[in-house]
């Protein structure tokens, strides 16, 4: 009898599936595949479990992944600037008073307070020590889930004008 894998005459074969193919093949070749007989438990060869394996994780690949879910950001807190200057009237400061102590100038405590300047990572620390408050939190990213339903989301008909 001829292997079919490598190609040696030998006295017996022995069935092994190899790659999802059924080949008889020599004692020396066999430890490359399994066995024919211990297939899927229904009588089916060991291959159809190997198609339905290959369609699990193909599924699995054309799956819609969001490249953001489980990361977290640090986000300023929505009124910051409110926060702020209700901490500075609590310690009963001025503006001036309270620019000076965390060597500011008022304008930008001003600014800060209003809501119209962003403070950088080096001012929200120094706010948050000298007024004991938090103006930074961590904000999870949401989920995105992709289905490919006709009422999912916004689609390139929404932005067509239609006459």
């Amino acid at each position: 009898m001829l292997c079919e894998m490598c190609g040696k005459e030998v006295p017996f074969t022995k069935a092994v599936i190899v790659e999802g193919t059924k080949l008889n093949v020599c004692q020396n070749c066999a430890r490359f595949g399994d066995d024919f007989r211990s297939g899927s438990g229904t009588g089916a060869p060991m291959g159809a479990s190997v198609v339905e394996e290959r369609l699990q994780r193909r599924e699995r690949r054309m799956q819609t992944k969001d490249v953001y879910a489980g990361t977290a950001s640090v986000e300023m807190v929505e009124d910051y600037g409110r926060i702020v200057r209700e901490a500075r009237e609590r310690k009963g400061l001025e503006q001036e008073e309270f620019a000076n102590s965390i060597s500011e100038k008022k304008g930008i405590i001003a600014k800060v307070e209003t809501n119209s300047l962003i403070p950088d990572d080096k001012l929200v620390r120094k706010l948050e020590k000298a007024l004991d408050v938090k103006l930074r939190e961590t904000v999870q990213a949401g989920a995105v889930t992709g289905s490919s339903g006709s009422g999912a989301g916004m689609t390139l008909s929404h932005f067509i004008k239609k006459e």
